[in-house]
């Protein structure tokens, strides 16, 4: 398959979302990435990733996230996992005043790859998380426990590459997660759809164990009476081992 038809059905694919949404508020941030997954044995693994997320307008540190997992390999394209992971999320009051919750979560995932044609690696991700929200600095006894699925997918797509293994030279990545609440929504947002983030992005793979990538992530979020479009200039790093 030709790559611009390969890149026309991944963008139709990865990125068509529902025309009835439209965003009353608009941000823009920063986020950066770190992921990592380690092979232990043809079995066992693990895998960690750390993220810094900023607030609207890059003014300020919004959340730091970090997820490490156990890894379990059913088969070379087959992986399942349980995980933890910390997320500190840090706001301000109208006031000016710095609040802080934190959320510490449990998760499980499975994860299928294959490729299209003989190069796009094509990857979908199935994961069950639990919430356990604590309170924040400035409203005290709103901590609660929730429940939420994300379907994840996402394409990289060599450019210029000839071989059946790609392990070297640049590349366009295009994925898409939808997130939906199915425990607990009243405490969330009172609604099934949670969010859905769209990301195109340009990287480089330095050798088979390392790519870097950057590139725009669109992160659409449902709130109880309105919908928020953030913007996000995204830096991210994967390594392999």
């Amino acid at each position: 398959m030709h790559l611009k038809k390969q890149l026309a059905l991944a963008a139709i694919l990865l990125f068509v979302v529902p025309a009835k949404l439209r965003a009353q508020d608009n941000q823009f941030s920063a986020w950066g990435a770190l992921f990592h997954t380690q092979k232990l044995s043809n079995r066992w693994g693990y895998s960690f990733d750390g993220q810094l997320r900023s607030h609207d307008e890059i003014s300020y540190l919004k959340h730091i996230l970090l997820r490490p997992s156990v890894n379990y390999y059913f088969a070379k394209n087959k992986v399942g996992a349980l995980g933890y992971a910390y997320i500190a999320t840090y706001g301000r009051t109208p006031a000016g005043d710095q609040t802080f919750r934190p959320e510490h979560r449990t998760w499980e995932q499975f994860i299928y790859s294959h490729k299209i044609g003989k190069d796009v690696a094509m990857q979908h991700r199935f994961r069950l998380e639990q919430r356990y929200l604590g309170n924040t600095a400035a409203t005290k006894n709103d901590h609660y426990f929730a429940q939420r699925m994300r379907y994840f997918a996402r394409a990289v797509v060599p450019i210029g590459n000839d071989s059946v293994v790609f392990n070297k030279g640049p590349f366009v990545a295009l994925q898409n997660e939808v997130f939906v609440n199915i425990h607990n929504k009243q405490k969330v947002n009172k609604h099934f759809f949670d969010q859905n983030r769209a990301y195109v992005a340009i990287g480089y793979r330095i050798n088979k164990m390392i790519d870097v990538e950057t590139g725009y992530l669109n992160q659409y979020i449902k709130q109880a009476e309105s919908y928020t479009l953030n913007h996000v200039a995204q830096l991210a790093f994967y390594t392999r081992f």
